[in-house]
């Protein structure tokens, strides 16, 4: 499997230049990539004391039986997708970054758009494809993203990504085989997509604005405003730090979603 994730992310067109050279476990079936991920961690002597981490890594299964979503959802992960979980180098000024769920889905949208496919943002951490009749989007990845904390310094940002590629979906989601057909939607060429849709996060997480201004480009805002303690506020655009802004009137506020502990 890592051979084979390697090799397709050797070989895909324009990958952006990388310092980091990734560690992977991959795995045929697992309960969870993030909790592989978590044993991972925390088995490293190197990363037992307050230091960051170095170089990235990523814990990859064919198949998940309890994958975790958004407020621990359940994902549903069946053979044909990709279910990876990484650790990535961040900077670890986190406050003066890039928010890694932005700078993440900036990246994954643009190998998916480099591959012909049109997807926008949903806030916070879904990527839609659109379809060109008009159709609901549908729901064609997912981010998990958190960050690593010690005191105020980050210690590395942690990435749970999902991607239907040739699997089964849910109602309201799709997969790349079906828009692109199963001669290209391989797991194993999705994997390396995604990583080095990672590496792209890493090279412009210390770019704030510029990957704000990115995510904002792709943003799907709702047709209809949010109900917020008995008001309605119109989303308007995304801050740096991967909150959504929302006006009301001459009144602005922020409204962030929180992914738990990394």
């Amino acid at each position: 499997m890592i051979g084979a994730i390697g090799a397709h992310r050797r070989a895909l067109p324009d990958p952006p230049a990388s310092p980091f050279v990734w560690r992977l476990r991959a795995l045929p079936v697992c309960a969870s990539t993030e909790t592989e991920l978590d044993r991972w961690l925390a088995s490293d002597p190197r990363l037992a004391g307050a230091g960051p981490l170095r170089t990235p890594r990523a814990v990859i299964a064919r198949r998940q039986r309890f994958g975790r979503g958004q407020q621990g959802r359940p994902w549903c992960s069946p053979s044909g997708g990709v279910w990876l979980s990484a650790a990535l180098p961040w900077p670890a000024a986190a406050a003066e970054a890039a928010a890694p769920g932005l700078a993440a889905a900036v990246g994954l949208c643009l190998r998916l758009e480099a591959r012909g496919l049109r997807v926008r943002l949903k806030w916070p951490n879904d990527l839609l494809l659109v379809a060109a009749d008009g159709a609901l989007p549908m729901k064609l990845a997912g981010l998990l993203p958190r960050l690593r904390l010690r005191g105020e310094a980050c210690r590395w940002a942690r990435m749970g990504v999902g991607l239907n590629a040739a699997n089964r979906v849910p109602p309201g989601a799709v997969a790349v085989a079906t828009v692109l057909g199963s001669g290209r939607a391989d797991p194993w060429h999705w994997c390396g997509e995604v990583l080095v849709a990672l590496d792209w996060a890493m090279a412009w997480a210390g770019r704030p604005e510029e990957v704000r201004r990115q995510a904002e480009q792709r943003l799907l805002l709702p047709a209809g405003p949010i109900r917020l303690d008995g008001d309605d506020w119109r989303p308007i655009g995304l801050t740096a730090d991967g909150g959504l802004r929302l006006v009301h009137g001459p009144r602005e506020r922020v409204l962030y979603r929180r992914f738990g502990p990394g």
